[in-house]
């Protein structure tokens, strides 16, 4: 057989055992007692959440393309979707119940037809390399901000967690796509939340057009509650840097960590136990 096809059909093979194999352990875990459902909680946050996102996406492509190069990378992919089919038809045939009843992917079938539906997921797979640049540089990056300049250091694993396996009801194709979106929102969500400090320590000034400062005050709200007028000036600017950050405080200017009286959150004046400032 030619040595090629031979590699693409062990990675293809291996890839989609491993990965049939993997899923089903983390199915298993939870319903082992006390025991599981704490391991399965410690795997369902950052840094062992990583871990797994990583083996179900990119961890099989660098494996299959550094042991057979392009053909160890493309049955890597090609055993990652067929895993993928595999596990989302048992996981619907074990809860078959559910599978009959109310369905998100019944819906968008109805909505817009299942092979647009289908064909739409797939091309959202295209962003799954960009979100992974995102996370490692939070994982890797971020840490040097707080201690250059004192910002903010979060504890990612408030954002970066799945639970939409909880949800009753959620079987198949829709708890995987559901998990992935859960797993992506966290991830730009706390992009978005480092990016406030970023943008609003080093140029709080709105820009000129109008529409964006609309657009973009959703991400970054200092946009309409803070940054100076794009017809200010350098005094404007300087003066707004000093009310806002000549205390010490690196919070955007909107955090909720400032907006506080006496040591006890505005929103919650009855408690004194809400951390003000993010925690490492």
């Amino acid at each position: 057989m030619n040595p090629t096809l031979l590699h693409l059909l062990h990675a293809f093979w291996i890839t989609t055992a491993s990965m049939v194999a993997l899923a089903g352990v983390l199915s298993i875990i939870p319903r082992l007692g006390t025991a599981g459902w704490r391991v399965s909680a410690a795997f369902c946050r950052e840094p062992l959440l990583d871990v797994v996102v990583a083996c179900f996406t990119w961890l099989p492509w660098v494996i299959g393309a550094s042991l057979a190069g392009w053909a160890g990378f493309a049955g890597a992919l090609a055993g990652q979707f067929v895993a993928l089919w595999a596990w989302c038809l048992g996981h619907e045939m074990v809860f078959h119940e559910a599978a009959r009843g109310p369905r998100i992917v019944k819906f968008h079938a109805k909505a817009v037809g299942r092979l647009r539906n289908h064909a739409a997921l797939w091309v959202t797979l295209v962003a799954l390399p960009i979100f992974w640049a995102i996370r490692i540089t939070q994982m890797t990056l971020w840490w040097t901000l707080p201690v250059l300049l004192d910002f903010p250091a979060y504890r990612q694993s408030d954002w970066i967690n799945v639970s939409r396996q909880k949800f009753d009801g959620l079987v198949g194709h829709d708890l995987v796509w559901c998990l992935y979106c859960d797993w992506m929102t966290g991830v730009y969500s706390l992009g978005a939340e480092m990016l406030r400090n970023v943008e609003s320590f080093w140029c709080p000034i709105r820009f000129y057009e109008g529409k964006k400062c609309a657009n973009c005050a959703v991400d970054f709200p200092d946009i309409e509650k803070g940054w100076v007028p794009a017809g200010a000036t350098m005094s404007d600017v300087v003066a707004k840097m000093e009310e806002m950050y000549g205390d010490g405080r690196r919070e955007w200017f909107g955090h909720p960590a400032r907006l506080t009286v006496k040591g006890k959150p505005i929103d919650d004046p009855s408690s004194a136990a809400k951390v003000l400032t993010p925690t490492a």
